[in-house]
């Protein structure tokens, strides 16, 4: 009878509910709301479930993480080497390998201007990085939180892995895919504030065909001049280039099948996961989380609205020829940031077509992005 009890009660002892805290129920309680919002609504699925499931797992069975040196046999939990993929800069970089091959940089290249948008939208960055600053956070943890800003998860991680950290990798990650999921709740409402109605109905003239010879010089263009000027950000953008090469020189067909669909939804499972797996209740409920969720809302919200106001400002210039909703897309949530200019400009005009016109910004607000983080990069003198 006491074999019995002394193994019920070595069996009890190993269950969760012995080692449930508040906390770890809180983000259970939160990790089902995003599974919710992935599975019932729709809100980026890819990158939801993953990171809502790893943050159910760590709240629940917390050595999943554990650090070899912390661990009783010496090995580390299984979503620990996922996570150390993150650190290292892998998983980011060839998530960008992937987007460059799935994106199409026509629209960017038939319309350079794009680019401006692009680059106004990288405003709410600069404006998070003082309001970390005013927080009290160092000037690295500022710049890794204020990349939130360009609603690019890869980037946010690359630059907190590459400043050091990592103590706040997770809330900036968690940050960062949120609010790339719920860009189509958070951006229509500061895009219709900004703007007219008279505004959102202008159609802008169909783009020029673009060359299959421009669309093989761009990303080797685009590789030479960014990374001579800032090389610290080849690994993103030098990625993204050799990605968008694979998919439009023609000639790796197999290469681009593998970047654009079996290796990017591998990376995309790791990475979520790993990502999710960060959110402890002891790392996460904490001021320092509650900062960095509102730093990045304000940067994200001031980037949608300087490119919609740099729109205003190049629709005025161009005598009404630039739809100013475009602008929005600015920001590098690719492509859910241009559906949401589509989807605008569409219920003020359902006749308006503005998919193509806004994939420009979009894919320039990546490349702004990641330049950006090269810059905070030489800034701080990390390679």
């Amino acid at each position: 009878m006491e074999y019995i009890i002394n193994t019920m009660g070595n069996l009890v002892e190993q269950t969760a509910f012995m080692n449930l805290t508040v906390g770890n129920l809180i983000m259970i309680g939160v990790a089902c709301l995003f599974l919710y919002l992935a599975i019932k609504h729709g809100f980026e699925p890819l990158l939801l479930v993953p990171i809502a499931f790893g943050m159910l797992l760590v709240n629940i069975y917390p050595d999943i993480m554990i650090a070899p040196e912390e661990a009783s046999n010496g090995t580390g939990g299984l979503l620990y080497y996922f996570y150390l993929l993150d650190e290292w800069s892998i998983l980011p970089s060839l998530i960008f390998l992937g987007v460059g091959a799935m994106t199409d940089f026509g629209p960017l290249i038939a319309n350079p201007k794009s680019f401006l948008l692009g680059a106004a939208a990288q405003f709410g960055i600069f404006s998070a990085y003082l309001g970390a600053m005013a927080m009290g956070f160092s000037d690295k943890a500022a710049a890794a939180i204020a990349i939130i800003g360009g609603a690019d998860g890869p980037t946010s991680i690359f630059l907190a892995g590459k400043l050091q950290q990592t103590a706040i990798l997770g809330p900036i990650a968690v940050a960062a895919y949120s609010y790339m999921s719920l860009v189509p709740i958070i951006q229509p409402p500061i895009m219709k504030l900004l703007t007219t109605e008279k505004e959102r109905k202008i159609k802008m003239e169909q783009l020029r065909p673009v060359s299959k010879l421009e669309r093989i010089l761009f990303p080797i263009i685009i590789t030479i001049v960014v990374c001579v000027i800032l090389p610290t950000t080849a690994p993103l953008v030098g990625m993204l280039m050799l990605g968008n090469l694979f998919k439009e020189c023609g000639v790796v067909r197999q290469l681009t099948d593998t970047a654009a669909n079996v290796l990017m939804y591998i990376v995309v499972i790791l990475l979520g996961t790993s990502v999710g797996a960060t959110t402890s209740a002891e790392a996460f409920l904490n001021m320092d989380t509650i900062k960095i969720v509102i730093l990045g809302l304000i940067a994200f919200a001031f980037g949608t609205a300087a490119g919609v106001v740099f729109g205003k400002l190049m629709c005025w210039a161009s005598g009404g020829k630039v739809n100013p909703l475009i602008g929005s897309a600015g920001v590098s949530a690719v492509p859910m940031a241009a559906r949401v200019s589509q989807k605008v400009g569409a219920e003020a005009d359902p006749t308006n077509f503005l998919l193509m016109h806004a994939m420009g910004p979009n894919v320039a607000g990546v490349i702004g992005t990641a330049v950006v983080a090269g810059t905070f990069m030489a800034i701080f003198g990390v390679k």
